[in-house]
């Protein structure tokens, strides 16, 4: 006779057992993570129920009546794509051909050695984040010296996570001042010296983010022949080129002087700011070669580590950065408003600074118009910060970082009359 036990019949203890299997979650060891710092800063905006509330955190553009704004070259790209009626499907894994010839160009010039000689390796990246990170999956994967790349101190707050992840070891490097607010040239200088051969640098190209402070060309002719005599690897990051100043060779100066000093660097750009084409997502990613078969070879890998990534880029932005570029009339007009937004920013620099001493501020606040760009490092203490949030419902990041955007004609003497009271 079989002692089979029967298959209908429960065997409780194996029930208890199974059902406390399946209870148990698969994610119960995931800590919480820490929130965004800067979206902590605009969920705490929102809740504020003062009507005279004031974001300077926001990190886009706004007209002189705060609002968010698009560029009139840019719907006229958009007519004109829309006139064309073109289709949706995927285009190539490194961008299309046209987009990424267009934003190399704009980078280091029409007449640039490096493309007439087909030294670079050019793809399209997911804006300046999405560029950086293909970049720092690239390196990780083949430079062939040091695994760390130097940031400045501070530094765009995505830096750091973005080359981590991508496994890469992150180090920093003095870059700016508390003192002056200004860039701290002698202590670049010196840490700079001390990397070891063969590292990672990452400079920003103009427009520092978040400070402002950016070297002059004569400091930059400088670092560039430090870092040649180091030989030390330099990553631009360019997320600025014609916001900054208005200019866009002027802004690109610092690419384009290790260019002709003989560095073969890989570069990260960024449409979001000086096209005002945020949610469309549209960067480049570059890396210089010594040969054409060298940049052919690279971009063989480019390719399959964005395949890896996310396999397509998006199409719609990219074919509006290459209509506006690839158009002499839109161009112009694009290059026109360019200006008008950084002259906006530069005004409300001096505005600023014109009020804090209207209100009868005795502090030195020089380096905020000495400062360039977006951002401006106020030199604001957390406490005072603190108060300017609590006291005045004025809303910036704990560094004492603002956005020069968010400042208009209508509110920057109440943001002047605020930071003087906190700071007197």
């Amino acid at each position: 006779m079989s002692h089979q036990q029967p298959l209908n019949k429960v065997d409780n203890n194996a029930g208890v057992n199974c059902n406390t299997q399946r209870t148990s979650s698969w994610w119960s060891g995931v800590q919480m993570g820490p929130p965004d710092f800067i979206q902590g800063v605009k969920e705490a905006f929102m809740r504020d129920t003062n009507p005279n509330k004031i974001n300077l955190s926001v990190g886009t553009y706004y007209d002189d009546n705060g609002k968010p704004y698009v560029l009139s070259c840019v719907r006229k790209a958009e007519d004109q794509l829309r006139a064309k009626n073109l289709d949706k499907e995927y285009c190539p894994i490194s961008g299309t051909p046209e987009f990424c010839k267009r934003s190399i160009e704009f980078a280091l010039s029409e007449d640039s050695d490096v493309i007439k000689n087909g030294l670079n390796a050019t793809v399209q990246g997911i804006s300046g984040a999405g560029s950086l990170r293909i970049g720092a999956a690239f390196l990780n994967r083949f430079f062939p010296g040091n695994k760390a790349i130097y940031l400045p101190n501070p530094t765009y707050s995505n830096h750091t996570p973005i080359f981590t992840q991508a496994g890469l070891h992150v180090k920093a490097y003095t870059y700016y001042d508390p003192k002056t607010c200004g860039f701290d040239f002698t202590g670049f200088m010196d840490e700079i010296s001390k990397i070891p051969e063969r590292s990672i640098i990452l400079l920003h190209a103009c427009a520092h983010n978040p400070t402002g402070v950016d070297p002059n060309k004569e400091q930059w002719a400088e670092i560039s022949q430090l870092a040649k005599k180091k030989n030390l690897y330099v990553f631009f990051d360019m997320a600025y080129q014609g916001f900054a100043t208005g200019d866009i060779d002027n802004d690109a100066f610092a690419v384009r002087q290790f260019i002709k000093d003989g560095h073969q660097i890989c570069l990260a750009q960024s449409f979001s700011k000086n096209m005002g084409l945020y949610g469309e997502r549209v960067g480049a990613f570059t890396v210089v070669c010594s040969s054409k078969e060298e940049a052919d070879r690279v971009m063989s890998q480019l390719k399959i580590i964005i395949r890896a990534l996310y396999s397509f880029p998006p199409i719609n932005g990219a074919r509006i950065v290459t209509e506006i570029l690839g158009d002499p009339k839109l161009k112009s007009d694009w290059l026109q408003e360019l200006k008008g937004m950084a002259d906006r920013i530069i005004s409300v620099r001096s505005k600023l600074r014109d009020c804090l001493k209207k209100v009868g501020s005795t502090r030195n606040w020089e380096h905020i118009t000495n400062q360039i760009g977006m951002f401006c490092f106020t030199g604001m203490t957390p406490d005072q910060v603190g108060r300017l949030i609590k006291e005045h419902s004025i809303y910036l990041t704990i560094d004492g970082r603002i956005s020069m955007a968010c400042v208009t004609s209508k509110n920057v003497e109440s943001i002047a009359r605020a930071i003087h009271q906190v700071t007197n």
